[in-house]
């Protein structure tokens, strides 16, 4: 192939490639604006739509047709993927936040290992010596923490974003996220019918809290608390599973 003969070849692969990054654009607002509803109020869009653009390019870059993924699937991976980086850098949190919902999440563990059912609002505020009030108070500050997210599982059982399209994880690795999948899915199945409905609307029908607030008839704020009650939850009977992400 002579000079100018790759020159276009390059020039024509540019155009496609912008092309297909202007395209889905879009996507990555609609990514930010879905992670946001969980995120403390001091989080800007901007910042994560700016990592998830990022991304976008990354996933324009790097993108192997042949791999048998949509575009816009492993798009989607990589622009999440930048914008939970990007959180994971920052944690906006305080470590306040992050103490008091570990508190929680030991003391759930404990009440449920005794008791061998799920525990109860008020078993847990009294565990804790505080009032139902100030729990549902912890739960809401603690919605916007990382303290469980079924968004932040390719530290554990998620595809990561090096994976798609990429290097895969060894037979080893496959069975850990296999087998985590399964802890996660089983662990979900045993969550109380509320907040086993929440993650499920929030998750997989991908609705906001206000939408489902709507559907169970209580208000954004406390479909905000069963949703972080539900995280806490999961987190105390995945802890094995977990990064341990304890701070001194």
């Amino acid at each position: 192939m002579n000079g100018l003969a790759a020159y276009s070849v390059m020039q024509e692969q540019e155009q496609n490639y912008d092309e297909l990054v202007n395209r889905h654009a879009p996507l990555v607002k609609r990514i930010a604006y879905h992670l946001m509803n969980r995120l403390p109020p001091n989080v800007q869009a901007d910042d994560l739509i700016q990592a998830g653009m990022i991304g976008l390019l990354e996933a324009g870059r790097n993108y192997d047709p042949s791999q048998g993924a949509s575009f816009e699937t492993y798009a989607g991976i990589r622009i999440r993927g930048a914008m939970l980086d990007e959180i994971r850098r920052s944690d906006w949190t305080p470590r306040s936040v992050h103490r008091k919902a570990r508190v929680v999440a030991d003391a759930m563990r404990e009440i449920e290992n005794e008791q061998g059912r799920d525990a109860r609002d008020v078993e847990v505020a009294e565990a804790l010596g505080i009032s139902l009030k100030e729990y549902h108070a912890i739960l809401q500050d603690a919605s916007g923490c990382r303290i469980f997210s079924l968004d932040e599982l390719n530290s554990v059982g998620d595809v990561t974003r090096g994976e798609v399209g990429g290097v895969h994880a060894g037979p080893f690795e496959g069975l850990q996220k296999d087998a985590f999948k399964g802890a996660l899915a089983d662990a979900i199945a045993g969550l109380p019918e509320r907040e086993r409905l929440v993650m499920v609307l929030y998750y997989d029908e991908e609705l906001n809290l206000r939408e489902i607030g709507q559907i169970l008839g209580v208000s954004e704020s406390r479909v905000c608390q069963i949703h972080s009650q539900a995280a806490l939850r999961l987190r105390s009977r995945l802890e094995e599973w977990l990064v341990d992400s304890r701070e001194d």
